[in-house]
Parts: structure tokens; C-alpha cells; sequence
């Protein structure tokens, strides 16, 4: 079945466009086929709104905090000083356009709303108000609560929404970004009635977030430059002893004699003893602005971390201590062999199990070399080649939960195959065998939301198994039965 057309950009027909969704909307949600696909996107968000049982005839947007908290929220938010930017760019095109303006933190909290009065008045009669909360967990799918979901920019339309209420909306919203830890801060929308979508809304919106990060990094540049020039006395003092100045957030502005320092220290409120990384230990003393790092001796050696996330039907990831690594698929199979056998393979065994009979140890011996240039050679060990790190690996823990019984925790870490693209024999039944064990403790459960998580992997997407019991032990009134039921007819129709 073909997907809805639209993509990211406005459709080019806004009121053609939302009568199709209007009975895609009504066919999913009273459990018949739909004469459609949503967007992936949109469907992904509706599976995580009704996951979290929000009403589409009877959901609305809930009033946490009155216009006193309100005012005392942005006072300390760190979206505040862009709000003159963001009015430069977006609410004199929104006022004439018959838009608004919104801005909420990083729970979908709208902490700021401001543009055409008539569009202000109808938001009013929806909630669409300061102070109300737009989590897709409390209001479903909407543009501010699935970019604050995904961390990605995203426009909704008319009956994308989940809850029927908003239909008559339109909405395009992008995430806005700390530059110094990276985390969310909060989302920039912009909404109005359908008929006054616009082709380029989401492409504003996504620039008008670009220039608020860009604004808050220049921030964030003048404060470690003040902080330097204040502090430095602090780190001069040390007369060659190693340390460091920290930001107040532990980010390393200025070293001395400290050699390699992660970007940046976790420290905790208040200062203290800290152990980097590499075992060094030190103390964390705390200035007027920021820290001072005191570095002592170096401690105990510790192990890398290791992380390998490999079930997924995306791009598998390889994380050492945090830090992302690139890999080819050569390499991750290689990988998840030697996690696989923690006593060591010799290369003879592992070209074996890479490769089968036609496997050539000194091809195996290359690829080695080439892993532990990627990695270092303090994780990948030879003699036997083994790996010497803390190993956490999801498709370990889906083993160790089976082994455990605990269905729940099976289904949860199992998002989709084991390096689906992956055609090493040993690999491949690694990947048959784990598949295998989830489906059938996920099935002998009957435990919705162990099939619901399954089901939202590509090994359940269209196992009508699955999809059946589903059926069976979702109850009346969940609003993933129907779903669930849609789904079924279109796998037997």
C-alpha cells in the first residue's frame, strides 16, 4: 500500500490533502483498512501516542502551569534571550500569514505564543495556550510534541493529527539544542488553519531554530572567553602543576600540563574528588564562575566500554566510553563474534565463522589489524584475538534476559535484527536464533506489550502471528486494538 505523498513539504492541494487524511484518520482509528499509508513518521508517533493511551475523539491538551508560573519559567529558560530573533524571523511573517509563533521547553510545555490575534482567539478555544503541555504522551501527534520525540524537524497536517480536535490545524516545529551539552532544549512551531499551510513553513522553522542555536552558541563563546579572562590567575597558580579550568557544566576551557582531557569533566554540584577516564584522579574546586581541576596521581587503570548496538533494522552503532566510532560491516561481524566467544578466537576459527570453509586466515588477520587501528589495541587483543573491555552489547542482553525468563526486557532491548545485512554464517545464525527465541517467548507470553514491541520491529511488522494474538489480548477499550485489527485485515486482504 503506498504511503501519503508529502513528505516534509506541503502538499500542493492543502484541502484535497486533508480529506484523504480525514479517511485514513477514521479508517485506522475505527480498525478498518485504510484506503492509504500515513508517512512514516506520522505513524511511528501515532503507534508511540496510542501506545501511551491517548483518546483521538476525546484528548486534550492539559493546563499545567498558570500565567504566573508561566512568567517565572521564562525568566529562567535558556531559550529567553533568543526570543527577540525568533520574533524578528517568524512573527511579523506569521501575523500576516494568519500564524503564530510558539516556543515550549524540552518537556512540550509552551512557554511562549505569539502572532495574529484571529489565529491567537481560535488557539484559545483548543488549548493551544501558555502553559499547556504537547508530549505526544498527553495530546498524541502534533508537530511541537514529535520533533521534541524524535529531535528531528517535522510538519503535521490537518488529520495527522491523532486527536481530532486539531484537524482543522496545521503545525511545523525543530528542535532547539544546548551547544554546550547537546541536550533538547525545547521546540520552535509555527501553526495556523489548514488553509493557510505554506510550502516553506517547515524550511522557516528549521532556519529559525539554526539561528537560535547559532545565537546561543555566540552566548556561550562570550561567557568561556569572560570566564578565562577571570579565572586564569586560578590556573596560573598552579606554577606547572596539572589542572585545568572548567565551565560550570565541566567543559575543559583552559589545561596546564594535563596531557589528553576528555572535552568534558562530569563533575558534581559543588565540586569534589573526580576520576577521569584514564584513572586519573583529581579535585574539582569551585570559582565565582565555573571550576578549578586539580589533578593527582594517576589511579587504577579501567577498562574501555564497549558498546555495540546491533539489533536494529537502522545503522548498527559502536560507541567507545560514549565516544561513536565509524566501522564497516566487516567489522562489526567481527565484533560480534568476539563478544560472542569472550575466551579468544584464533584467527583460523574466526575466518571460519566469518567467512565458512572458504575463509582465509590472513584475510581475518588484516581485517584484525585494520579493527584495532579503529579502536586501539588495548580493546582488541591478539593471541587469541579477544576483546579487553567492558562489553555491552544488545543482542548479550536480549540473551541474558531469555536466559533469565524476562519476556519483558527481551522484547524492549530486540528493535529488529541482528546485522540484517550480514551474510556470515555464523552471523546469520546468530541472527536466526535470537529472532527465533524473542517470537516465541514473545508469543507464549501474551503480554501486550511485549507483542506491541515486537510488532513494531521488522521481524513483526507483518507476522500475522503476531498480529493475531495482538488481536486476542489487546482489551476493548485500548486504543491499539484497533489499530492492531487494521493491520490484520490489510495482511489478509
Amino acid at each position: 500500500m503506498a504511503e501519503l505523498p508529502g513528505g516534509e513539504a506541503s502538499p500542493r492541494d492543502p484541502q484535497a490533502y486533508a480529506r484523504l487524511l480525514k479517511g485514513v484518520h477514521d479508517a485506522v482509528v475505527s480498525g478498518v483498512p485504510a484506503p492509504r499509508s500515513l508517512r512514516s513518521v506520522v505513524s511511528a508517533s501515532w503507534n508511540r501516542s496510542l501506545a501511551a493511551r491517548v483518546d483521538p475523539d476525546k484528548g486534550v491538551a492539559p493546563l499545567v502551569y498558570d500565567s504566573g508560573e508561566v512568567s517565572g519559567l521564562r525568566d529562567e529558560h535558556p531559550l529567553a534571550p533568543v526570543l527577540p530573533i525568533l520574533r524578528q524571523t517568524l512573527v511579523s511573517i506569521a501575523d500576516d500569514a494568519e500564524h503564530m509563533m510558539i516556543v515550549t521547553d524540552a518537556a512540550g510545555h509552551i512557554l511562549w505564543r505569539e502572532g495574529a490575534a484571529g489565529v491567537l482567539r481560535c488557539a484559545d478555544g483548543v488549548m493551544l495556550a501558555e502553559g499547556t503541555r504537547w508530549s505526544e504522551d498527553v495530546i498524541g501527534t502534533n508537530a511541537m510534541g514529535t520533533t521534541l520525540a524524535t529531535g528531528k524537524p517535522v510538519q503535521i497536517y490537518s488529520a495527522e493529527h491523532l486527536v481530532r480536535t486539531y484537524h482543522g490545524w496545521t503545525c511545523a516545529a525543530a528542535p532547539v539544542r544546548d551547544p554546550e551539552t547537546g541536550a533538547l532544549l525545547g521546540s520552535i512551531d509555527v501553526s495556523g488553519p489548514l488553509r493557510t499551510v505554506h510550502p516553506a513553513m517547515l524550511a522557516l522553522v528549521t532556519a529559525a531554530a539554526q539561528l537560535a542555536e547559532g545565537q546561543l552558541l555566540a552566548r556561550l563563546a562570550m561567557r568561556d572567553e569572560r570566564l578565562r579572562a577571570a579565572n586564569m590567575t586560578h590556573l596560573e597558580a598552579l606554577r606547572g602543576a596539572p589542572g585545568a579550568l572548567l565551565s560550570a557544566k565541566g567543559r575543559v576551557l583552559a589545561a596546564e600540563s594535563c596531557g589528553d582531557l576528555p572535552s568534558t569533566v562530569d563533575i558534581r554540584p559543588g565540586g569534589g574528588a573526580v576520576t577521569l577516564p584514564d584513572g586519573r584522579l583529581g579535585t574539582v574546586e569551585p570559582l565565582s564562575e565555573g571550576y578549578l581541576l586539580r589533578l593527582r596521581s594517576r589511579g587504577p587503570s579501567r577498562r574501555p566500554r564497549l558498546a555495540l548496538e546491533f539489533l536494529t533494522d537502522g545503522p548498527p552503532s559502536t560507541t567507545v566510553d560514549g565516544r561513536e566510532v565509524p566501522f564497516t560491516l566487516r567489522h562489526a561481524e567481527i565484533l560480534t563474534l568476539l563478544a560472542l566467544h569472550p575466551g579468544g578466537l584464533s584467527a583460523e576459527r574466526l575466518a571460519l565463522l566469518l567467512y565458512g570453509e572458504s575463509g582465509n586466515p590472513v584475510t581475518v588477520r588484516a581485517e584484525i589489524h585494520r579493527l584495532r587501528t579503529q579502536l586501539g589495541s588495548d580493546i582488541v587483543r591478539t593471541r587469541p584475538y579477544r576483546l579487553s573491555a567492558e562489553v555491552d552489547a544488545d543482542f548479550l542482553r536480549v540473551r541474558e534476559a531469555l536466559k533469565r525468563g524476562d519476556v519483558a526486557s527481551a522484547a524492549n532491548t530486540f528493535r529488529g535484527p541482528l546485522l540484517a545485512e550480514s551474510e556470515s554464517p555464523a552471523v546469520r545464525e546468530e541472527r536466526e536464533s535470537v529472532t527465533a527465541s524473542v517470537r516465541r517467548v514473545v508469543l507464549g507470553s501474551g503480554d501486550a506489550a511485549a507483542l506491541w514491541s515486537y510488532w513494531e520491529t521488522p521481524c513483526g511488522a507483518d507476522d500475522l502471528e503476531i498480529v493475531d494474538s495482538l488481536c486476542r489480548v489487546l482489551p476493548d477499550g485500548d486504543p491499539r486494538r484497533a489499530v492492531a485489527f487494521t493491520h490484520r485485515a490489510r495482511l489478509n486482504h
